[in-house]
């Protein structure tokens, strides 16, 4: 007995163009450009926080009558990492204190160089990169929260960020570069401590309403 022929095989093998062929497999398209786009918006996106932090720096500061003055920038790490992600975050950072470095006046006080990494601020600038990394990975977690608490889980963050990174390095060179005694060098850094923290938690309202406004282009990364 000869096998009976499925009617329907030769059609599904139609030319394409040809009427009455089935459309290719949606799964065949390349997914190239999509590709592009998201490298793209990522260029753009790190670029645009790097130039924020940058603003955020220049802006007038306020005296402490120490030799570190309290500025907007860590509101704007922070802001940064919350909103871009760990990966995304760091890069921007990397960005800004590269420009900087290069000889470009981004940082506080409008000043720019390689001088700077003499100064007794040094240590604060430096730890930026990490402290958008720590705040981006920590804030991924707090997205998860119920609408109610992720506000209260992003200052968490921020805080989080600011406390293992930004103050314990900024402390050490701090210290150091003005001949501190550890206890000193504590209770100086101590001073920024209220004002990182009004920071902190206006961060996190403003994250919380990005990342609202925006779940598909801020996803995490």
């Amino acid at each position: 007995m000869t096998e009976p022929h499925d009617a329907a095989a030769p059609a599904a093998q139609a030319a394409p163009g040809v009427p009455g062929a089935p459309a290719a497999p949606a799964a065949a398209a390349a997914p190239t450009p999509v590709v592009r786009a998201s490298v793209a918006t990522d260029l753009a996106l790190v670029a645009t926080f790097a130039a924020f932090v940058a603003v955020c720096a220049v802006l007038p500061a306020i005296p402490t009558g120490g030799a570190v003055p309290i500025t907007l920038q860590t509101f704007g790490v922070v802001l940064t990492g919350l909103v871009l992600g760990p990966r995304r975050g760091a890069l921007a950072l990397l960005l800004y204190v590269a420009v900087g470095l290069a000889g470009l006046p981004v940082f506080s006080g409008a000043v720019g160089g390689l001088g700077v990494l003499a100064g007794p601020s040094a240590g604060y600038l430096l730890a930026f990169p990490a402290a958008a990394a720590v705040a981006g990975g920590l804030g991924l977690l707090a997205r998860r929260a119920a609408p109610r608490w992720r506000v209260p889980a992003l200052f968490g963050a921020a805080v989080a960020a600011t406390l293992l990174t930004v103050h314990p390095l900024g402390i050490a060179v701090l210290g150091w570069r003005l001949g501190l005694a550890p206890s000193e060098a504590v209770a100086a850094g101590a001073v920024f401590l209220p004002g990182d923290l009004m920071k902190n938690a206006l961060a996190a309202v403003v994250a919380a309403a990005a990342i609202r406004a925006f779940p598909d282009l801020l996803r995490g990364r």
